[in-house]
This record gives structure tokens, sequence and C-alpha cells, in this order.
């Protein structure tokens, strides 16, 4: 079965809007990744300040490539949309960020 990595950034809400624009500028850079099979990037709509960013691999070992390839790259101004401007790398748009793993165990499909 699938693993599931979900990404919980607290972003302030003066920074919604930058973090948003950066995920669009990257949008489908991880589509390629061996082992990569869904994305999306879930904005909070009340009470919180935390977005989520789920990404769905095939397995640990694509997700630990991608992870050590080109994420790391695009996070370090090495990518599509990294270094805005040529210049120096933008200051992060959230303020901490924890990853969540999970086991896909049950799944339905989607409609």
């Amino acid at each position: 079965m699938s693993i599931v990595k979900i990404n919980v950034l607290t972003v302030p809400e003066e920074q919604r809007e930058t973090l948003e624009k950066r995920f669009a500028a990257r949008a489908g850079t991880v589509d390629s990744a061996d082992g990569f099979e869904w994305f999306e990037l879930l904005r909070p709509v009340e009470g919180t300040d935390t977005y989520l960013v789920y990404t769905r691999w095939r397995d640990e070992e694509s997700f630990t490539a991608w992870m050590e390839g080109s994420m790391k790259a695009a996070h370090q101004g090495g990518g599509e949309g990294g270094g805005e401007g040529g210049g120096e790398r933008p200051r992060p748009a959230a303020s901490g960020s924890t990853l969540w793993s999970f086991e896909v165990v049950q799944q339905a499909a989607p409609k």
C-alpha cells in the first residue's frame, strides 16, 4: 500500500498569500518524481493558522529519494520558483513545520 506524508505548516495570516504563490510557482514539479501519486495544499478555513501539504507516495523509498533530490534543490533555491529573482533566498512563509507519516490501510476510489 501507499504512504502519505503530511507537512503541517504554521503560517501567519500575513504570509498566507506568499505561501500559496510559492506553491503555485512550483506546481507540477513533484508530478514527475518516481513513486509520486498525489498532492494537495490544504488552506485552513477557521480557527487555525495551520496549512497541510498532503502528498501520497508508492513507498517510503520514493519519498526519501524526492526529499534528497528535487525537493531539497527547490527549497535551497536550485529548483523552479526557489530563488525568486535569482537573488538571495527568500524568508520562509511558514514559522514552523512538522512532518506526519501514515500508511494507507484502506481507500476508496475518487469519484
